[in-house]
């Protein structure tokens, strides 16, 4: 009926068209045929020019007059800008290119009407009348449409201007294929085809123009509402323009199906390597803010309905939506590509003679064309679609992890190691969001294996269920294969954890591997799990190759088994349902190859969801533990404890405080002080809310601020540290500066306060550190101060300074809770708690104790008579040392003369102590591939892995060639053609698994190269590499870096090469076919090349970027588990949760553009491979009838129907390989690190005594820790003696500690020799020295293992000598507690004893090795005075005949020195015997006791 309607229409149109063509004498217009079928249709539409020209015509003059319309009567707007509302010249190349072009055309229609004209005239005929005026028409037309190039952008054009952009396209589209097919068909070329024709490209110039100026223009006419001051106040005051966003958040829906929106980004890096500013910044959609708080939300519903705790189904919650809406497309990309087979059976047909229509040929062109089309479409939506919500997903998992680590509790922070927390963030988080690129595989591939089995069922009928059973079978057999997989997966994630976690604590603590001389001890460890992890990475690659052969011989087993039962139930095969079979397992083999790598992911994220959900559902802080009132002020009390009870280990039932019991008004200054290990420092976590509470209550009414024990000093600068987040007040900044004693040491900074601070605070002493951190408490202006004994790691005078500048005056009013060894200062305080086993044993203001407390009386006596010692001082030097010590400046003024040029010459040529990562920019050839190839064998593995994947592709090749030429004939039998078939591919087919085991195999070797050339060159870096580069930079290429690695490269470069084969093949096949397509594939492959290049410009950038910003993510995380308390207690988790976000963010962008560049050319290359393929297809067309045997036409569409994927696929992972190899680039930076020197020198080994006396002698000693800066050490020359006692006393930053290290050779000398023993130390190796000399450092440092492997970590002594060493250092009767006693645990940084227990522990280290020269470089900082006597008796015992170098802040631990050296801004003050330095009331010594026991009865 409707047809019939539609006929009635045509005719009368018909009828209509010829009449007003007889009136206008118009010779073009024919009429069409009466009676309208399918067939007939297409012949009139195709063949009438009339309908033609009216249709264009008609199409062009009503958007003309509508565009003169909209000019003349237009109101302008007065409120905006004039110069939007003002026609502009063309801008870029394209614009202009369209201008010139569509102005040409105009020129040219006007000038055939024109000729029309006077050849009439002169001729006297009559004027053509339709033929100028559709020439007039198109005329202004093509005026107009220059026109609009120039307006396009302005806001009242611009939906007009598209909407007739992209209709002219589509008509001019269809008048150039009208006029193709008329010339094909009348061999005749009149001025309207050649019009039309090449006014085809203007148009798709004006499309190319639409996509690009979309974006543009709608944020213009967001722009035009917006204020015109849209400009935003940056931190300094001064205006800035506001960030850019990512055009993607601003695309239109051309922009983003065609990713035009890309090119701004790829045409910059094509012009010059990208740099981080160049990359825009994602959208809200896509940032991590938005995706955490998505996340969070799911979880919380999750809880509030009671659901089990899943992270899967709260992320699928969360992106549902988004995943159906890729899946659509997924689903698209399946029906289209499936097309292609029946498509080919039609034109298998059309070759043997088959025709339905006419135009048959064409038309199944087009067809082909548009399926391609489409499925390109749909496929690279489906996979940038995935990877953006896998990147959100992954982006909300980091920040969820962050957060929750920051809540963590101590007992969950002792089940998850540090190292391990970073994994599940940098690989975790990383397999999960890859997974949802993964995710539509898994039913894509089944749907498209159901389709094709649908369309075999119709090629070959009954036969197909011999193709499905081998599926299944394939199917079974992967079955025990993937549960072998998931159990190899998830040990190699378990070992990886394991090694991740020693190389994490030996980088950190890389200073004291090196002055013990563990290094290689560690390392062995290190390389001892990663041999563990090793043999686990074998099993799951040899696994992968398993998969591998299973899956890519699937196809084959497919097609013969299918072909055989054909044979069998007597199915005639020939060219059509053959290749049509082929055709359809060629096109469902790539998905089917896939399954391997899907199958790992799977399996892989599985573990990966299951470890995070387990760290997520760990134990928090308790929010209640502490009652917290930060704005009410109503209470007279700062700080309440009743009878609070608490545990470290609440399980244990053993408390670590009892019955606490105590309310500290408000502006009250409370001493807490007892022996080591009593519970101090537990007192401080307990008020703070990071102990586990049993009973009792605590309430701290007021703000807060927090100093640790151990200085936690965050990567920035030295202002950073200090503000913490706070608003800058110059004033307060100033007295704060002033009460720290922190402005000195400003001065002496190149970049002043603004200097960066390495990791750690590496480039500062301890002092420095401790009054940094001292600062930012002040800065903060809180209501209640807690100190965690912050005077132990600062001098004498320093001390005083901070006691009487900073806790009396600059916190003055405040509440303070000190925690303190300093009994000299007890007096001062308004209260004192006396600790002892975890309960307050006695409370009171200082006199009352004395006169009551024994406990506290026996305090008070070990440090009088640590201070009585062997020397009075009588009051007159007393008076005098003290008031000549306050006249002396902290820098002596010689000191400011001497530094004055050579400080101005260090500034000009200084440069921060971090410097910015190192990365490779542009492209540097085949450099990076030739590093991995070369290691352990790779060139040759490769060499295998490619023959046998070419004798591979050969063979499938040969054997569709053959079943191609054979299929027809009669003379061959079906069975012989068949047993040949399948001989041939199942011969060739066992080379797939030799080429993945090859590749297995280079992968495990290049790995396991890497990793040891890493980790020895690392190992061997200088102290220096460690202070500048922040640990975070390092572990990530240790983590993320080496999971890439050790996955994913090896069979990067297997795919790459088999998918090049395999592309290269269809395009041989189809030219040995159809060799009239070398004309469009050269032009192909050239501009296949340049594409290429130009998205690897800017990919490779990206990819690097991407690497470099993944550091600061590791490094700030690192540094949030270490300073957790101090963050929690001055409420910064916020703002430490936004820094991480922007972290996250700014790691996320190049990653989100990165994949969103593959996509773009992917895109294109598919619409090149269509092109090829259509080419192919019309040449097979227009060839004369049975000049191509039906068979070979066949096998040249079914490998052009693949031709698409196999280029795309080849493009992919070639870009893929070169992007990843980006991973190998950035570890190969870290194997070719400067050395220190050797360990060894074979030929200078002193001998096995050495050194016999412990003669050390410094010889105009001169040290600086860079080129460019300042010496610390200026010619120091003295004699330590053999035996002798040297105390070693000086400022803060006098350089002390750096003395030190000269010694063991951290740092070499600039200038001037040590010799200990005659012996120059700098011509010895480092291992013979350092092995020889003893040291308890400053920072005492514990390892996560036993109480035995940190005192003995070589395993060089016995049990019972370990047992001696425990007694000496006071130890012994705890560990003998502890029910593992030797095998008692020790956490991450030894974080389950206090500090004073670990320098202990330093302390038991020191009385194990025996050394001759023994380095106390402030070990008893944090010791009570009492124990500080106990323990200088046991070191004057034990070595009684070695040479003890002490460094020390408190006089009485030197003063009993044989020798004091005493060092001033770098230099020797004096060096001699204390008691003729006491005698010297003039002396700096004399001067330094003096102050200090000043200082002793404040």
């Amino acid at each position: 009926m409707t047809m019939t309607v539609f006929s009635d229409f045509w005719g009368a149109s018909q009828r209509s068209l010829t009449a007003v063509g007889t009136f206008l004498d118009i010779g073009a217009c024919s009429p069409g045929p009466d009676v309208i079928d399918t067939e007939n249709l297409i012949i009139a539409l195709m063949d009438n020019s009339c309908v033609q020209n009216v249709l264009v015509s008609g199409f062009h003059l009503i958007f003309i007059v509508t565009l003169i319309a909209l000019t003349l009567f237009h109101r302008p707007n007065t409120n905006s800008i004039s110069s939007r509302n003002s026609p502009s010249s063309p801008r870029s190349f394209l614009e202009w290119s369209c201008f010139l072009s569509a102005s040409a055309v105009s020129l040219f229609s006007f000038g055939v009407t024109t000729s029309l004209l006077v050849s009439a005239w002169v001729n006297e005929r009559r004027i053509p009348m339709f033929q100028c005026i559709f020439y007039l028409v198109h005329a202004v037309a093509w005026f107009c449409l220059a026109f609009t190039v120039k307006v396009y952008k302005m806001s009242r054009y611009a939906k007009l201007v598209r909407v007739w952009w992209v209709g002219s396209f589509l008509l001019g589209t269809y008048a150039a294929v009208a006029a193709i097919l008329d010339v094909i068909d009348s061999h005749k070329v009149s001025v309207t085809m050649v019009l039309s024709i090449a006014s085809w490209p203007v148009y798709t110039l004006l499309l190319c123009t639409c996509f690009k100026g979309q974006s543009k223009v709608s944020m213009e006419l967001r722009s035009e509402e917006e204020p015109l001051l849209g400009r935003s106040q940056s931190a300094n005051g001064q205006s800035g323009i506001r960030e850019k966003v990512s055009p993607f958040a601003t695309a239109g829906v051309l922009s983003r199906i065609s990713f035009w929106w890309l090119n701004p980004l790829l045409s910059s890096g094509y012009r010059k390597p990208l740099e981080q500013a160049d990359i825009p910044r994602l959208g809200k959609e896509d940032a991590a803010e938005e995706n955490y708080e998505n996340f969070a939300k799911a979880l919380r519903d999750q809880e509030s309905s009671q659901k089990p705790f899943s992270v899967f189904w709260a992320l699928a919650a969360c992106y549902w939506k988004p995943m159906a809406y890729n899946g659509l497309f997924a689903l698209g990309k399946s029906i289209t590509v499936s097309l292609g087979p029946v498509v080919l059976k039609t034109f298998i047909d059309y070759t043997g003679g088959k025709r339905l229509f006419r135009y048959e040929g064409i038309v199944l062109v087009g067809a082909l064309f548009l399926a391609k089309f489409l499925e390109s479409i749909s496929q690279r939506q489906w996979y940038f679609g995935s990877r953006r919500v896998g990147l959100q997903v992954r982006s909300a998992l980091m920040a969820f992890i962050y957060r929750k680590d920051l809540r963590l509790s101590n007992a969950g922070r002792q089940r998850h190691a540090a190292g391990e927390v970073v994994n599940y963030m940098a690989v975790d988080a990383y397999r999960i969001g890859e997974f949802l690129y993964w995710m539509h595989f898994s039913w894509t591939t089944a749907l498209q294996i159901c389709i094709a089995l649908v369309i075999l069922s119709y090629a070959v009928g009954w036969a197909t269920l011999a193709g499905l059973a081998v599926i299944l079978t394939s199917m079974a057999v992967n079955t025990p294969l993937a549960r072998s997989q998931n159990k190899y997966q998830t040990e190699l994630m378990s070992s990886r954890d394991a090694c991740l976690r020693a190389t994490t604590e030996a980088l950190r603590n890389m200073k004291i591997l090196k002055l013990q001389a563990w290094e290689d001890r560690f390392k062995e460890q290190i390389l001892k799990l990663r041999e563990v992890e090793m043999n686990w990475l074998s099993k799951v690659l040899f696994r992968r190759a398993y998969n591998t052969v299973v899956f890519w011989l699937s196809p084959v087993f497919v097609s013969t088994a299918t072909f055989t039962a054909c044979l069998f139930l007597g199915t005639p095969l020939n060219a059509s349902n053959v290749f049509t079979a082929l055709a359809t397992l060629r096109i469902i083999q790539e998905p089917i190859r896939l399954i391997p790598d899907m199958v790992a992911t799977v399996i892989q994220v599985r573990i990966s969801l299951a470890r995070i959900a387990k760290f997520l559902q760990e134990d928090e802080l308790e929010p209640d533990a502490v009652f917290r009132n930060d704005s009410l002020k109503t209470s007279d009390y700062a700080v309440e404890l009743e009878q609070a009870t608490l545990s470290w280990d609440p399980d244990s039932g053993a408390p670590t405080l009892k019955n606490l019991s105590v309310k500290i008004k408000r502006g009250q200054r409370v001493a807490v002080c007892g022996a080591v290990g009593c519970g101090k420092s537990s007192f401080i976590q307990a008020i703070l809310g990071e102990m586990p509470k049993l009973s009792g209550s605590i309430c701290v009414n007021g703000t807060v601020a927090y100093v640790a024990q151990s200085a936690w000093i965050r990567s920035g600068t030295f202002r950073d540290n200090i503000l913490f987040g706070k608003p800058m007040d110059k004033e307060l900044y100033s007295k704060t500066l002033r009460a720290c004693a922190l402005d000195k040491d400003i001065e002496s900074f190149p970049y002043g306060d603004l200097t960066e601070i390495g990791e750690r605070g590496m480039n500062m002493s301890g002092g420095q550190k401790q009054r940094m951190q001292l600062a930012r408490a002040v800065y903060q202006d809180a209501d209640v101060y807690l100190l965690d004994d912050p005077l132990s790691a600062v001098d004498a005078h320093t001390a005083a300074s901070l006691f009487n500048g900073c806790i009396m005056e600059a916190l003055e009013g405040k509440t303070v809770v000190l925690v303190t060894h300093q009994v000299e200062f007890l007096p001062a305080v308004d209260s004192i708690l006396l600790l002892r086993e975890g309960e307050i044993w006695q409370a009171g203001p200082y006199n009352e104790l004395r006169s009551t407390g024994t406990a506290f009386e026996e305090l008070v006596t070990a440090h009088e008579e640590a201070m009585g010692g062997n020397y009075e001082l009588s009051s007159t030097t007393q008076g005098s040392g003290t008031e000549q010590l306050q006249r002396m400046p902290s820098r002596s003024q010689s000191r400011r003369e001497e530094d004055a040029m050579q400080l101005a010459r260090a500034k000009k040529n200084a440069s921060q102590l971090t410097e910015q990562e190192e990365k490779v920019t542009g492209n540097t050839g085949l450099k990076a591939y030739l590093d991995y190839l070369r290691q352990a064998n790779g060139l040759v593995f490769l060499s295998l892995s490619f023959s046998t994947q070419l004798v591979f592709v050969l063979g499938q090749v040969a054997s569709n060639w053959w079943m191609a030429s054979e299929v027809g004939n009669p003379a061959i039998s079906t069975s012989k053609l068949l047993f040949i078939y399948s001989t041939i591919a199942l011969t060739t087919g066992s080379f797939v698994f030799l080429r993945s085991a090859f590749l297995a195999m280079m992968g495990v070797a290049a790995s396991r190269s890497f990793f040891a050339g890493m980790i020895n060159s690392l190992f061997r870096a200088p102290m220096a590499f460690f202070d500048s580069t922040p640990t975070g930079r390092i572990l990530s290429r240790v983590s993320s870096d080496f999971s890439i690695l050790d996955m994913d490269v090896a069979f990067a470069f297997g795919f790459a090469a088999a998918a090049s084969m395999n592309a290269l093949t269809n395009f041989a096949v189809n030219a040995s076919i159809t060799w009239q397509i070398l004309f469009v594939v050269f032009p192909f492959a050239y501009a296949a090349r340049k594409l290429q290049l130009y998205y690897l410009a800017s990919s490779r950038q990206l990819m690097r970027i991407n690497g470099t910003t993944k550091a600061p993510i590791v490094n700030h995380f690192a540094e949030a588990i270490a300073g957790g308390s101090t963050i929690r207690a001055f409420k910064k988790e916020s703002d430490f949760a936004v820094e991480n976000l922007c972290l996250i963010d700014t790691n996320a962008s190049p990653f989100f553009h990165s994949f969103g560049a593959i996509e773009w050319l992917i895109l294109r290359l598919e619409f090149l491979s269509a092109t090829v393929l259509v080419a192919s297809a019309l040449f097979i067309v227009l060839l004369p009838e049975g000049h191509i045997d039906p068979g070979f036409a066949g096998l040249a569409i079914s490998y052009g129907l693949s031709l698409n994927l196999s280029v795309v696929f080849s493009v992919q992972h070639q870009c893929n390989l070169s992007n990843i190899i980006i991973s190998a680039e950035r570890i190969k930076q870290y194997m070719s690190l400067p050395s220190e020197a050797p360990a060894v020198i074979d030929e200078k080994r002193p001998s096995l005594h050495w050194p016999s006396v412990g003669k050390v002698e410094l010889e105009n000693l001169q040290v600086r820790y860079r080129p460019n800066s300042p010496l610390v050490l200026r010619g120091i020359t003295c004699t330590f003696e053999g035996g002798q006692r040297v105390g070693v006393v000086g400022r803060t930053g006098s350089g002390k500690t750096t003395l030190i290290s000269s010694l063991f050779r951290l740092v070499e000398p600039a200038g001037g020799r040590i010799i200990i023993d005659g012996i120059d130390i700098s011509n010895i190796g480092l291992h013979d020295l350092r092995t020889r000399l003893g040291i308890i450092p400053q920072e005492p440092t514990l390892f996560r293992g036993t109480v035995r492997f940190n005192l003995d970590p070589v395993d060089e002594h016995s049990d019972p000598e370990v047992w001696e060493a425990l007694d000496k250092c006071q130890l012994g009767d705890i560990i003998r507690a502890k029910p593992e006693r030797l095998d008692a645990p020790v956490s991450d940084d030894g974080e389950n004893w206090s500090v004073g227990q670990r320098q202990l522990f330093c302390l038991g280290r020191a009385l194990l090795k025996r050394s001759r020269v023994l380095v106390l470089d402030e070990a008893t900082a944090s010791i009570d005075n009492n124990t500080d006597a106990i323990l200088q008796r046991i070191l004057r015992r034990e070595f009684s005949d070695c040479t003890v170098v002490t460094v020390a802040h408190r006089i009485p631990t030197v003063i009993d020195s044989d020798m004091v050296l005493a060092l001033h801004d770098g230099k020797m003050a004096e060096f001699d015997q204390p008691k003729k330095l006491l005698e010297n009331s003039s002396s700096f010594f004399a001067r330094l006791v003096a102050e200090y026991w000043a200082n002793s009865h404040h």
